[in-house]
């Protein structure tokens, strides 16, 4: 199973150099045509849905956002994975660091890991108890 674990894992990685280069094939690559999406703004199903809402994401991106993964755990069987990230998400300059929070499933596919259910969510963060 470590193998399967450095695969997903190499898998994640790529996805999300793809995400800080703004390559939309490269993010699509790897994910399943049924592909289920939790996302901050919305709740996304199918390969084109999950294509359409990245364009966006760039153009913020291109302002100047980091997006770096700061932690990935990955835990793979023979036929499905999960993995949950923290990724740095938010505009470089910021003094606090953004933590996006992203959970993965992932099943086999004739022989290759694909995701099949992605979720991102930021903390909620009580802007009175954070001034406090």
């Amino acid at each position: 199973m470590i193998d399967d674990e450095r695969q997903v894992r190499t898998l994640i990685e790529r996805w999300a150099a793809a995400v800080r280069a703004g390559d939309l094939d490269g993010v699509a690559a790897d994910h399943a045509d049924d592909i289920v999406m939790h996302d901050v703004p919305e709740n996304l199903r199918g390969i084109e849905a999950y294509r359409a809402a990245w364009p966006p994401f760039f153009g913020w991106l291109a302002q100047g956002v980091a997006f770096d993964i700061r932690s990935l755990e990955v835990t793979a069987g023979a036929d499905v994975a999960y993995a949950h990230a923290l990724l740095r998400c938010g505009p470089a300059e910021e003094e606090r660091e953004a933590r996006l929070r992203i959970t993965f499933g992932l099943r086999k596919e004739d022989g290759r890991w694909v995701v099949a259910h992605e979720h991102h969510s930021f903390p909620v963060v009580d802007p009175v108890a954070a001034e406090g």
